[in-house]
Parts: structure tokens; C-alpha cells; sequence
């Protein structure tokens, strides 16, 4: 039997650190480390992605290879992106702001491409596209099993059921306390949170929130590397103790 993947490995580790039950969980932590760290998968994900890249040519598939060559967080990342963009919040992008927006990312991608992948997009001729769903047509295929256990997940976290993840909401999941770097006095209580929440984060935006598409276009990530359902779900099972 292969391995099971797993998503990031701090995502087990803040889990081993603050669910109740710590020392066992923990020691998972541990043995899993050891033996399939997750940080092997994500570059093996994005390794198949680059070698993909030569041989397709079709626009999407080009970008949604790009954006898993920076590992299971790429597309999440890229919605970012679109977001810092977006100066006035409404979830559309023009063309220009839509080039922007692949560049502020550095995806490489040349002007008559992107123009390519708009008009796919810009369905009704209005020199507009919805982001949200441009960005749900780039995650990789999830089947409905898995969308479903990652919307566990995110509902387990959502304390508020704000469709947003906080520092106060993991409040209520999290015990900072067992951290190592909280025992040492190295961070407050409010950094351990945080540290969790950088896994989901992006490096443009650190907002200190995770929405559900964004969590979605995370695991979407995470799915592309993990082969069937029954091994996503126990994994997500497990890691988030569903």
C-alpha cells in the first residue's frame, strides 16, 4: 500500500500541538513525518506539473500546471492575487486587471494567452469576468466526496459560521498552550494562531483569514496529489479528527 498523503505538514503539526489528546497525536505526528513528509509531496506535485508543462497548450491547463508547480497552496495563492487586484471588492476583473494580476503573481503567461483565457471566461461579451469562477474552473477536479469532507473541515474551524477562519474562531478549536514556542515564551498565544493560519495564507496578502474558496483552492491543490477519494478522505478525517 502507498503512503497516505497529507496536506502540509504544519497543518498536522499545529493539529498534534492543539487538539486535546496532544501526546498521541503528536507521536502520529512524528511517525507520519518520518515516513511521507508532506512537504516531499508538494514537491512532488509540483515536479509532475513542471515536466507536464512542455507538452500542453492549451491556455488553462498551462495556467492551472503553473500555479501546482508552487505546490498545493499555487492556485489559492493566485486567487490572492486577483483579490489584491481588485482595488473596489467586486469579485470582477477587466482585462487589464486580469493581466495584472497573472503578472503580479509571475505567472508566465504572454499578453495574447491571457487575452485567450479571458475570452473563454468573458462568456456574454462584457469585458468582464467573475473571478470566483474563473478560479473555481482552475482547481484541479474534485469529486463531490471530496468537497464535501473539505467543507467539513472548514465548518469544524468556522466557530462563528461566518464562512470566515480567525484567530478567534481556532480560539475555540486550538489550544496554543502545548506549543513548543509558546512553552519557551518565545510566542504569544495570538503567533500560534497565526503560524496555522500562514499555511493557508498568502505570502502577497496576510490577512490573518481564511474564506471557504479559499480553503477549497488549498485542498484542491492538495487533492491533485492524491490519487483516490478513500485516501483524501481518511486523510482529511485524521488530520482534522472529522
Amino acid at each position: 500500500m502507498l503512503p497516505l498523503p497529507i496536506p502540509h505538514h504544519h497543518t498536522l503539526f499545529w493539529t498534534a500541538c492543539c487538539f486535546p489528546c496532544n501526546r498521541k497525536l503528536w507521536a502520529a505526528f512524528q511517525q507520519t513525518t518520518v515516513k511521507m513528509g508532506t512537504s516531499r509531496h508538494d514537491r512532488e506535485l509540483a515536479n509532475v506539473a513542471k515536466r507536464s508543462l512542455p507538452k500542453i497548450t492549451n491556455p488553462l491547463e498551462r495556467l492551472r500546471l503553473q500555479c501546482l508547480a508552487r505546490g498545493s497552496a499555487g492556485i489559492k495563492g493566485l486567487g490572492k492575487a486577483f483579490r489584491i487586484i481588485d482595488d473596489n471588492n467586486s469579485r470582477t476583473l477587466d482585462f487589464n486587471e486580469f493581466l495584472r494580476g497573472l503578472r503580479h503573481y509571475a505567472v508566465l503567461i504572454n499578453k495574447e494567452e491571457a487575452q485567450e483565457l479571458f475570452q473563454i471566461f468573458d462568456k456574454d461579451g462584457s469585458g468582464k469576468i467573475d473571478f470566483d469562477e474563473f478560479l473555481v474552473t482552475l482547481r484541479p477536479p474534485m469529486s463531490n466526496a471530496r468537497k464535501e469532507i473539505v467543507m467539513q473541515a472548514f465548518q469544524k474551524l468556522d466557530k462563528t459560521g461566518d464562512g470566515v477562519i480567525t484567530i478567534e474562531d481556532l480560539r475555540k478549536t486550538f489550544n496554543a498552550k502545548y506549543h513548543p514556542k509558546y512553552l519557551n515564551g518565545d510566542w504569544t498565544e495570538d503567533q500560534v494562531f497565526r503560524a496555522f493560519l500562514d499555511n493557508f495564507d498568502s505570502p502577497y496578502d496576510k490577512d490573518g483569514k481564511v474564506t471557504t474558496e479559499e480553503f477549497m483552492n488549498y485542498y484542491a491543490g492538495v487533492s491533485a496529489s492524491v490519487d483516490t477519494d478513500i485516501y483524501f478522505i481518511i486523510m482529511m478525517k485524521n488530520v482534522w479528527k472529522l
